[in-house]
């Protein structure tokens, strides 16, 4: 298929790459033209470069474009989506009815729900995926949550396929914003889980015994309970740095806990773990008795191993 992709951040970027290895050709446009002279030098390196190819403008990649068209957006989520679908200028004015567009981000389920109302009665096919995964998914394959028009997620699963391969998958969830809804509730889940990881082998780096706390992480994923995609980061993350001296714990939080949090609350059901755990992130940044644990450094090494979300450095790491 052709398409366009907006966004070249680091799964943009990674997923552009996946789409030209199948075949596919990408439309790109990006804020920054450096981030464009990267993926082209990338994809050369490949050999993939033919079918890729690059727009000075959301109009100009919206016009490259055949019919039905089908654009991409990997923005952040809030102002930045926002105004790129919908702004000024933005690809609302360009496409037209028959047309697909998709939110990759992770925007809030409400959000999703008033664009898929607003492009819908334009007569435009409105996704909001939820794409997770990280930066290992480039790899291993792109797990995607998939909401709004059915007739348009039908339309796009060759896409989606490719991006999926070898161990990812993709499914429909329903109209509006359901998609980002299951991929919101699943980042609070993983805000738990990582504050559990922390908490445990932060017990162990305090234990009475000299433990070996990469063998023991490896031992983990050995069939264990807590084997899979998070124990295995946290294996790279201590090989990396086993006594995640370099790093602060400063944990940052994109959004989804709070929304799943807030939402929860309004549904009348207990999120208690996810609520403590964003808790202790928002402390993280605030508190340097909880950014210096070693629980608070376990969580901040995870988010970089998984999704390359920066990490402040520790210059005078405690001995």
């Amino acid at each position: 298929m052709q398409l366009g992709l907006i966004g070249l951040g680091r799964m943009g970027s990674n997923m552009v790459m996946k789409l030209l290895s199948e075949g596919h050709e990408v439309v790109v446009w990006n804020r920054s033209a450096e981030k464009i002279e990267n993926l082209k030098l990338k994809s050369e390196n490949f050999g993939s470069r033919k079918n890729l190819k690059a727009a000075d403008s959301v109009q100009n990649l919206v016009k490259e474009l055949k019919s039905p068209r089908v654009v991409w957006s990997m923005l952040p989520a809030g102002e930045p989506t926002e105004e790129i679908l919908m702004g000024p200028e933005g690809v609302a004015d360009w496409v037209e009815e028959g047309d697909i567009v998709i939110d990759g981000g992770n925007s809030y389920f409400e959000d999703t729900q008033r664009r898929y109302e607003y492009f819908t009665n334009k007569g435009i096919l409105f996704l909001g995926i939820g794409v997770s995964g990280g930066i290992i998914a480039a790899k291993d394959g792109y797990p995607m949550m998939v909401g709004g028009s059915v007739e348009g997620y039908e339309l796009i699963k060759p896409v989606l396929e490719s991006l999926a391969k070898p161990n990812g998958g993709h499914e429909y969830f329903g109209e509006g914003g359901a998609g980002h809804f299951v991929k919101m509730v699943h980042n609070g889940i993983e805000y738990g889980y990582m504050q559990a990881i922390g908490e445990g082998f932060g017990v162990l780096e305090k234990s009475p015994y000299d433990l070996d706390l990469v063998k023991a992480a490896k031992l983990y994923t050995k069939g264990t309970l807590l084997s899979g995609f998070m124990m295995d980061r946290t294996v790279e993350a201590l090989e990396n740095d086993p006594k995640l001296e370099r790093i602060e714990g400063y944990i940052a939080a994109s959004g989804e806990g709070e929304w799943t949090v807030r939402q929860g609350k309004y549904e009348n059901v207990p999120v208690e773990i996810i609520e403590a755990s964003l808790d202790y992130r928002t402390r993280s940044r605030e508190d340097k008795k909880v950014s210096s644990s070693f629980a608070a450094r376990m969580v901040a090494a995870l988010r970089n191993a998984f999704g390359g979300h920066e990490v402040k450095k520790r210059w005078k790491p405690e001995v």
